[in-house]
């Protein structure tokens, strides 16, 4: 039976036995192992906040949605909020009754949670309008697309519903990994193709009947146990026209070419959170918070950074020409996406910085305090 590996949020980076004391060195060790202090700055701002919000705290492994011209977003207690990207003025607002385990995929009408009783449930305009019980966890958002509701559970099984009644339409269950990890992974669309990450590969689905058409690998795994190889993919992945890009778990980056199904190129590189990129670079952090940026064509290095080790990063996302990343103490810094250097600094709410996502010419910044912060690159 294959096992889930259950790992907190504080201990999510964790990959194998050897990494646990310098992980934990990193976090709480000595002087050395202290998060590295703040630049000193002295150009012109080069971002701004244009509005802000208030929510719940955000306890659990967020992904906003990003329909048309709004953000969806969420709380651990179970609110649903759709906001204006313009202004950030509520649209509408759903409750769903009980706290959230993953959440939010949308496609404008329809919005998709999970909750803590492990039950998909769909909004539509803010009422929930059905519940279905899903076999084994859930942390990822679920995806909502051509009027269908799919999850990717822990043991990366597929369920696709149908957004207006619930109803089951498919089920995909495929030999994988001996262990899986608890951390939301990937699932998005690629023109008329569901993309899941299952184990270190991306897979082609067919949402319609629910059938593999291709798989490619992101990483090759390594290591002498179980735990050691373990290499999820972990979210969000990024999709560049043809190319999807994505972290595997403590082993590597790569992208792949979702038009042929076949690998493109990865680098070996630790590291527990999702990437950005553009049409130019793919950009991460590593274990100890160093960021690297890619060709996104061939995977040459551009450049790495080390300004903020240890300063436990968010996913950084591309916007404009720079670069947005956010760390433990609410501070979002902007960098320069061709060089890899700091340009400028935002303070938002004090608390760590849960996701960053891009509409447009918006980010949106998520605090774990459930603060909520658009900017605008200048």
């Amino acid at each position: 039976m294959r096992r889930v590996v259950l790992i907190s949020l504080l201990a999510a980076s964790l990959s194998g036995c050897s990494s646990i004391s310098s992980t934990w060195n990193n976090w709480f060790g000595d002087e050395k192992s202290k998060p590295a202090p703040l630049e000193a700055l002295s150009g012109p701002a080069t971002g701004r906040i244009v509005w802000s919000a208030k929510g719940g705290d955000i306890t659990f492994p967020l992904s906003i949605a990003t329909p048309a011209d709004r953000f969806v977003v969420a709380s651990i207690d179970g609110q649903v909020r759709a906001l204006s990207a313009a202004d950030g003025s509520e649209l509408w607002r759903g409750d769903v009754g009980n706290k959230l385990l993953a959440g939010v995929g949308s496609d404008g009408r329809f919005a998709a949670v999970v909750n803590r009783d492990n039950e998909l449930v769909v909004l539509d305009a803010g009422k929930v309008t059905w519940k279905k019980a899903l076999p084994t966890p859930v942390v990822a958002a679920p995806l909502v697309a051509g009027e269908r509701v799919f999850a990717l559970t822990l043991d990366r099984q597929v369920l696709a519903f149908d957004a207006l009644d619930g109803r089951k339409i498919w089920e995909l269950k495929r030999p994988g990994e001996p262990l899986t990890l608890a951390k939301a992974g990937v699932l998005l669309a690629y023109k008329d193709t569901l993309v899941v990450g299952q184990g270190p590969r991306l897979a082609g689905i067919d949402p319609v009947k629910g059938q593999l058409r291709w798989e490619a690998s992101v990483a090759t795994p390594r290591g002498t146990n179980e735990v050691e190889r373990l290499a999820d993919l972990v979210g969000p992945a990024q999709r560049q026209g043809e190319l999807i890009c994505a972290r595997a778990f403590q082993s590597s980056v790569g992208c792949i070419n979702a038009e042929r199904g076949s690998a493109l190129w990865n680098r070996v590189v630790g590291g527990t959170n999702g990437i950005g990129a553009d049409s130019q670079i793919v950009v991460a952090g590593d274990a100890s918070d160093r960021l690297s940026a890619w060709k996104l064509a061939n995977g040459d290095l551009a450049w790495s950074a080390d300004q903020f080790q240890r300063r436990k990063l968010s996913e950084p996302v591309v916007i404009g020409k720079q670069i947005l990343v956010g760390d433990f103490e609410g501070q979002l810094h902007l960098i320069d996406r061709d060089t890899g250097k700091t340009r400028s600094r935002l303070a938002t709410d004090g608390s760590a910085v849960v996701t960053i996502t891009v509409l447009g010419e918006t980010a949106l910044v998520a605090t774990k305090n459930g603060g909520l912060f658009a900017i605008k690159a200048e």
